[in-house]
């Protein structure tokens, strides 16, 4: 990890509540980061950050989410942060699931609230699908590679991006794709660093959970103004995948920039779900 990288890392990790505990939980596949903050007996909530965001991202949502619950905010394994790969290879969705398992019983979360976003939320949706007893509710923000795939002009601009890396190229996709609804800058810079320092081996992805079998209580929220899919058209197809869910759309939000741009909204949704019985 790169001294301006882990710097960018600390300063957001600064702006966490007091009391925010770092754990580091050993699996099988390699020690993992948490950030644990909130009540010790509150439920719990698992927190899966987007591809290249860090389990730091959800500063922003840690004080009002964190009066509620105890939070578990978790660098994924196999993508920037401070998890570490070690041990088993990690290669494919199925070890990626099994990974989790080990997280939660390293926790000691026999079962849990998670919400994720972007990737973490095609990672949370599979592993609902996967150990469905394990998850009590399930929020999922922006999900991609859930209920539809990239558009194609996404995929156009970040596929150079994700080849070959640099610090402007990767700045300016950022600002094309949150539309001028800017991330917080601090983020945005470690983002950067992490975008163009990431590891050898590529963050674990493939095929697409079932959403049929996302059987427990979901709530599916969608940036209105994203790149990466057609808010409502995606919302429509998220509607008839799983009639039971509660599934909206947040006009004017982006993909990247949606857990820090407006997070008393989106704070103000997540905790009405998660109250639900």
């Amino acid at each position: 990890m790169s001294d301006r990288f882990a710097a960018a890392y600390d300063a957001l990790l600064a702006r966490w509540p007091a009391g925010t505990a770092e754990l580091t939980v050993p699996t099988p596949y390699g020690p993992t980061r948490v950030h644990a903050y909130g009540p010790a007996d509150g439920s719990p909530l698992v927190l899966l950050h987007g591809g290249g965001a860090t389990g730091t991202v959800w500063f922003a949502n840690a004080p009002a989410l964190g009066a509620r619950h105890r939070l578990y905010a978790v660098d994924i394994l196999g993508d920037t942060g401070r998890s570490t790969r070690a041990g088993r290879p990690l290669r494919t969705p199925a070890d990626l699931t099994a990974w989790l398992d080990a997280v939660l019983d390293g926790l000691d979360l026999p079962a849990t609230a998670i919400c994720g976003h972007s990737y973490g939320a095609w990672l949370a949706a599979a592993y609902a699908a996967h150990a469905p007893h394990r998850v009590t509710r399930l929020a999922l923000l922006d999900p991609t590679q859930v209920f539809a795939g990239f558009r194609p002009g996404y995929l156009l601009r970040v596929l150079p991006m994700l080849l070959r890396p640099t610090e402007r190229g990767v700045g300016r996709y950022l600002a094309w794709e949150t539309r001028g609804a800017a991330p917080d800058p601090e983020w945005a810079e470690l983002y950067v660093l992490g975008a163009t320092r990431r590891p050898p081996a590529r963050p674990v992805t493939g095929r697409t959970a079932d959403p049929a079998a996302l059987t427990m209580p979901l709530l599916v929220l969608f940036a209105g103004d994203s790149r990466t899919h057609d808010a409502e058209r995606t919302a429509a197809r998220a509607r008839r995948a799983v009639p039971h869910a509660e599934v909206a759309v947040l006009p004017g939000a982006t993909h990247h920039a949606l857990p820090t741009a407006a997070p008393g909204e989106l704070d103000d949704r997540l905790l009405a779900f998660f109250a639900g019985s």
